[in-house]
């Protein structure tokens, strides 16, 4: 047998609730100001019995979410709000979530809106931090492979201009094997700090696995991104230079970006190859729609042994 409220128990029994919740629930009419509230409401600073009238359903969302939570104060009164919760972030500051329900009278007219917001901050840190751990490599703190995929794609389908430069270590697992990999661990952060030194503000790096890097360049032709890729190779080169018993260097396939993420990629997989095939610690310039010169000047040399791992 079903329990039975009279309608004083139940406004009893909701009072309680109400107190004893951290949910702010409210009343507004139906311009949108709020009428009545829970003692929650204090949680935004606002203290409503204190008030000539309460605040604008809008002066409770910071930015430009304020026009969304009105059309849904209006969606609701008219009958047509969905029910579904809606995220902002608050004046007060934090995120909430709201959800409205119009309030009619005896003759089913409506007078106003009842909403019921809870704060949502918590899981909106947990969730940013879930969102960079995914697209975030552990090692180095760049991003990972699926994050330069994306942007890679973000770039070719907005039709920016640009390069995409691929940076292998090579001998990687010789130097992992002699030195361990803990070691190992010390060059890949180590060449990502070069990367992050050596290349320009808006360059985007990524760590797209094992011991191979992408440089995403926007707006920039081929040889000018090629300025910026043989310096990271030759400073490699110098750190290692003397200190340890296998060649530490490094070589790049840098391409301008082609109508697709595959097509991208496979061009400036093909002349890492290259540059492989041609002895490594050098940079290759794959396809193109104009021929791109030899360098004429000799590789410089730069001291940056303040980031060189400690192998010794």
């Amino acid at each position: 047998m079903g329990v039975e409220f009279t309608l004083q128990e139940r406004a009893a029994l909701y009072g309680m609730l109400a107190d004893n919740s951290d949910d702010i629930i409210f009343k507004c009419d139906a311009r949108g100001f709020v009428v009545s509230a829970t003692p929650a409401l204090a949680a935004l600073g606002i203290n409503l019995p204190t008030l000539l009238f309460g605040p604008h359903i809008r002066d409770l969302v910071a930015g430009g979410d304020a026009a969304a939570i009105e059309a849904e104060h209006r969606a609701a009164l008219s009958g047509r709000s969905t029910g579904r919760w809606l995220e902002f972030p608050a004046m007060a500051g934090g995120w909430f979530e709201i959800r409205m329900r119009r309030l009619c009278d005896a003759s089913d007219r409506a007078y106003g809106v009842l909403c019921v917001m809870r704060c949502v901050t918590e899981r909106k840190r947990l969730e940013e931090r879930l969102f960079t751990a995914e697209l975030t490599d552990p090692l180095t703190r760049l991003t990972n492979r699926t994050a330069f995929t994306a942007m890679l794609d973000y770039l070719i389908g907005s039709g920016a201009e640009g390069c995409l430069a691929l940076f292998d270590l090579d001998h990687f697992m010789t130097l992992n094997m002699h030195y361990g990999h803990s070691a190992g661990d010390d060059l890949l952060r180590g060449f990502a700090d070069l990367l992050g030194t050596l290349t320009r503000t808006d360059d985007i790096l990524s760590r797209i696995g094992g011991e191979r890097f992408a440089v995403l360049m926007p707006q920039i032709d081929p040889l000018s991104a090629r300025e910026i890729c043989e310096p990271v190779i030759e400073t490699l080169a110098a750190m290692g230079h003397g200190t340890l018993e296998c060649a530490l260097t490094a070589s790049c396939g840098l391409t301008p970006l082609d109508r697709s993420v595959d097509l991208s990629v496979k061009h400036a997989e093909l002349a890492l190859f290259l540059a492989k095939a041609k002895g490594r610690s050098r940079v290759e310039i794959g396809r193109t729609d104009h021929p791109v010169p030899a360098p004429a000047r000799p590789m410089r040399s730069a001291n940056f042994l303040a980031l060189a791992p400690q192998f010794a």
